[in-house]
C-alpha cells in the first residue's frame, strides 16, 4: 500500500477509534521493524498508536504478550483499541522519558532497581507457555548474523575453512551454556531504550512482541550490558549479584554465584554476537545505516568478555584481526 494511502488509513482508524474527527497525528518514533508509532491527543489525554503493516508485522503476538505481563504487574501499555487485520493499536502513553535519556551514575542504581524488580517479576509470574523456544537453531541463525554481515558484508572478510573452528568452538561454548540454565518467560529485548521512567509502576515497558521461552540470564544482561550504553565491571558485577540472591530466594535458580557469572556472560556473548552482524544488516539491507554508530560498544563487550574465556578467545582474536584499525562505524561500499 503506498505510505499517502497508509497514513490516511491510520489517521482515520484513529479518529474513529476516539471519536474525535479532529484529531491529528504526529511521529513519535519508530524502531528496527517496519512498525512506525505516533501521537495524538484527544479528550485530554495523549495517545499512541502503534502502525504495524499487515503482512510485514503482525499485532496479535504484541496484543497477547502484553496482557501476560499486565497480569504478572509490569506497566506495559495499556490498550485502548486494536485492530489486527489493519494492523493498528490504540495504547496508552508511556511519555518519552527514555531510561537511556535519564541514566547516569547518580540515577543507575535507583533505576536498575525497579528494572530488575520486573524481569524477576517476568520470570517468577508470567508463563512462558507457548512462546517460541529460544532453541538452539534459533540461536544459531543469530550467532550466524555476525559472519554474514559483520565479517563478510561490513568488514569484506570471507572466513577460510580453518577460520571457521575458533567461531564454532565459541558457538558451541555459549550454546551449553543457554541450554544449562533454567529455562523461563525472556523479553528478549529489556534495555534502556525499551524501558520508560514513569509516574507509577516504573519502569514502562515496551517492544515485548518478540518474547521467547529462553534463558535465565538473558534478559538480565540484555539491561546490564546494554547496547547503548556501559557501565565499569565492578558496578555490573554489583548489580548482578543482587539479582542471583534474588532468584535464588524466589527458588528459580539455584546455581552458584560463580556458574550464574559464567551464564551471565555467555548469554551476553550470544546477545553481543548477534547484534555485531544484525547492526549491519539494518544498516545495508535495510537502509538503517544509524545502527552503525553502536557498534563499537558491542565489539567492546565482545572483545572483553570473550577474552576472559578460554574457548572464546581465539575467536576474539580472530575478529580483532579482521578489523584491524578500521573505522567500524563507518559503512563499506563495495
Amino acid at each position: 500500500m503506498p505510505e499517502t494511502d497508509r497514513a490516511d488509513q491510520r489517521l482515520a482508524w484513529t479518529r474513529q477509534a476516539l471519536s474525535d474527527p479532529a484529531l491529528t497525528l504526529e511521529v513519535a518514533s519508530a524502531d528496527a521493524s517496519f512498525r512506525s508509532y505516533w501521537r495524538t491527543r484527544s479528550g485530554g489525554h495523549s495517545w499512541i498508536v502503534m502502525d504495524a503493516p499487515p503482512g510485514r508485522e503482525d499485532i496479535a503476538p504484541w496484543l497477547e504478550i502484553g496482557a501476560r505481563l499486565a497480569d504478572a504487574g509490569l506497566h506495559v501499555p495499556a490498550v485502548r483499541a486494536a485492530d489486527v487485520a489493519q494492523g493498528f493499536v490504540l495504547m496508552e502513553d508511556l511519555g518519552e522519558r527514555l531510561y537511556l535519556s535519564v541514566l547516569d551514575p547518580a540515577s543507575a542504581d535507583g533505576l536498575y532497581a525497579p528494572a530488575m524488580d520486573a524481569i524477576l517479576a517476568m520470570q517468577a509470574r508470567a508463563s512462558s507457555d507457548g512462546l517460541p523456544a529460544f532453541d538452539e537453531p534459533w540461536m544459531v541463525m543469530e550467532l550466524e548474523l555476525m559472519p554474514q554481515w559483520f565479517l563478510r558484508r561490513h568488514l569484506g572478510m570471507d572466513l577460510e575453512c580453518e577460520d571457521w573452528d575458533p567461531v564454532e568452538s565459541a558457538f558451541r561454548a555459549i550454546l551449553n551454556a543457554a541450554h544449562a540454565q533454567p529455562q523461563c518467560f525472556m523479553h528478549r529485548d529489556f534495555h534502556s531504550r525499551n524501558l520508560l521512567l514513569v509516574d507509577a509502576n516504573t519502569p514502562g515497558v515496551i517492544d515485548f512482541q518478540g518474547a521467547m521461552r529462553g534463558p535465565l540470564a538473558y534478559d538480565l544482561a540484555s539491561l546490564l550490558r546494554d547496547c547503548y550504553i556501559t557501565w565499569p565491571d565492578a558496578q555490573v558485577a554489583y548489580w548482578r549479584q543482587a539479582y542471583h540472591r534474588r532468584a535464588v530466594a524466589l527458588g528459580l535458580t539455584d546455581a552458584a554465584p560463580d556458574v550464574f557469572a559464567y551464564w551471565f556472560d555467555m548469554v551476553g556473548l550470544q546477545r553481543h554476537i548477534k547484534v555485531l552482524g544484525l547492526f549491519c544488516r539494518l544498516a545495508y539491507r535495510d537502509g538503517k545505516p544509524g545502527y552503525l554508530a553502536d557498534l563499537p560498544l558491542v565489539w567492546n563487550y565482545v572483545r572483553q568478555v570473550g577474552r576472559r574465556h578460554e574457548v572464546v578467545r581465539p575467536m576474539v582474536e580472530l575478529l580483532e584481526r579482521a578489523i584491524g584499525d578500521a573505522d567500524i562505524t563507518r559503512a563499506r561500499h563495495p
